[in-house]
């Protein structure tokens, strides 16, 4: 009886210990995974100061950003493209900038302008040209931008409509094109006046 006894006790002080020993086991692999993704939310928090007063900013994966990339570099060319001023070391550096994020359809539509005199045009008549971004449309790797252009000339200010779309593609990032986007199958679909206003020359 007394053998029996110590046999079962031994059995149990086996049994608790060995489960004792998974227990363990299982709550160094709950506190470890947990402790792992506190550090990894960690990681993405960052603090930055602003006269000594800390902000906190959100670190995003490339993924989730990559749409607000793909409107910031078709703003950026768009704007590089289609501000102009009648200064033509001017125009050659915007048009320099602009072919960075651009394939050979941009270089074929500035040729293009180019030789019809569109570049001549506005150092003759000292026209200063600018874009307004209305709107940028992402359909997976395809956008249009839809914007305004206004054309202020000596004896008048016109105002356009502009419509262009493309495909986007990812590139490796450079200091001449920091998105890593390059705009292609690049086309003008609209164009057209809006207004045309007189100005009174005396």
């Amino acid at each position: 009886m007394i053998i029996k006894n110590i046999e079962s006790k031994i059995k149990l002080a086996t049994f608790l210990s060995f489960g004792s020993f998974l227990t363990s086991i299982v709550i160094c692999g709950l506190v470890s995974a947990y402790a792992y993704q506190q550090v990894s939310n960690a990681r993405q928090s960052i603090y930055i100061l602003d006269h000594d007063t800390p902000i906190l900013a959100k670190q995003t994966t490339m993924e989730m950003n990559r749409p607000a990339e793909y409107r910031a570099a078709v703003d950026l060319y768009h704007s590089l493209f289609f501000n102009l001023t009648p200064d033509d070391k001017h125009i050659e550096y915007q048009m320099r900038k602009a072919m960075y994020y651009i394939d050979e359809s941009g270089v074929g539509q500035y040729n293009n302008l180019k030789e019809k005199g569109y570049f001549n045009a506005i150092l003759s008549s000292s026209s200063v040209l600018s874009i307004q971004t209305d709107s940028i449309v992402l359909d997976q790797n395809r956008f249009r931008f839809y914007g305004k252009q206004k054309i202020d000339r000596r004896s008048a200010t016109i105002t356009r409509s502009l419509l262009t779309e493309g495909e986007l593609i990812d590139i490796p990032r450079s200091e001449n094109n920091s998105h890593g986007v390059l705009i292609t199958n690049w086309k003008t679909v609209e164009n057209k006046d809006l207004s045309n206003v007189s100005k009174h020359t005396f």
